[in-house]
């Protein structure tokens, strides 16, 4: 059984951080208490020059990490540390140049090598995913779309036709960051998406709160991702290993367990 089919049997919460943000140590750190700390899918970022998806938060995250000499060999070591003590699905974030300065069939084959399970490139449009689904089948890796609020119907059912593991719900127009409400987008997304396919949906960008991962998972979506309120707590403690390590674990565990709540009762 793939490991995004055993997640996915009840709500998942997805945490996000940018691969060699502020540096390797800390960034191994933050990925190794993001797990330990209840998280089921780690989400990692490679570091890019124009992540034009992102907002400030995460943008700032890329340039440390470029700063401290992260490149894409970063990433992939990361991931390998990370495999050695957990077998949670871990997804790769990355801007279709990346990809393609390695060369995709190289790319896969060594993010298969490091222990990856799926692959967002995040500005590929899926008329142009041929380009890689050969080495994704091949590899057995997922790979994973986003679907937007303004992305038509039609559209939907070719994006879900093509993706494996989940389909990632953008839950705004705009780009990544923490928001105070859950955007009035969100829910008809959710809704409509649902209505196309029965792959797991998963709800990001501008999530940060418990209740927002509340109101996500009595939507009815299956998974939640938090990246830029994670992120943050990283750039604010990085200084400070023992009090980033306790605020991150407090921040997870707590939307964990808003996550597993929610799933109880809907």
């Amino acid at each position: 059984m793939h490991r995004f089919e055993e997640v996915f049997r009840r709500p998942a919460f997805i945490a996000f951080t940018v691969a060699g943000d502020p540096d390797y140590a800390t960034s191994l750190l933050s990925a190794q208490t993001i797990i330990r700390s209840g998280a089921d899918i780690l989400e990692l970022g490679i570091p890019f020059s124009d992540p034009v998806g992102d907002g400030p938060v995460i943008q700032r995250a890329d340039e440390r990490a470029l700063c401290a000499g992260a490149t894409t060999d970063t990433a992939f070591e990361l991931v390998r540390e990370v495999r050695k003590e957990s077998d949670v699905p871990i997804v790769l974030l990355v801007y279709c140049n990346t990809v393609f300065a390695r060369g995709p069939e190289r790319f896969y084959r060594e993010a298969k090598q490091a222990g990856v399970d799926g692959i967002l490139i995040v500005d590929m449009p899926v008329e142009e995913a041929d380009l890689v689904m050969e080495h994704a089948t091949e590899t057995g890796i997922a790979p994973i779309f986003t679907v937007t609020p303004t992305t038509p119907s039609e559209r939907v059912k070719q994006i879900a036709d093509m993706a494996g593991g989940f389909l990632y719900l953008v839950s705004l127009s705009g780009v990544t960051g923490k928001r105070t409400t859950l955007s009035d987008a969100a829910l008809p997304l959710i809704q409509r998406v649902r209505e196309e396919t029965t792959m797991p949906l998963a709800l990001g960008f501008g999530i940060a709160t418990e209740t927002h991962a509340r109101q996500a998972v009595a939507a009815g979506v299956d998974g939640v991702i938090v990246g830029s309120a994670i992120v943050e707590i990283v750039e604010r403690y990085a200084g400070d290993a023992e009090t980033l390590e306790r605020e991150l674990s407090d921040y997870i565990a707590r939307m964990k367990a808003a996550v597993v709540d929610a799933g109880r009762v809907r």
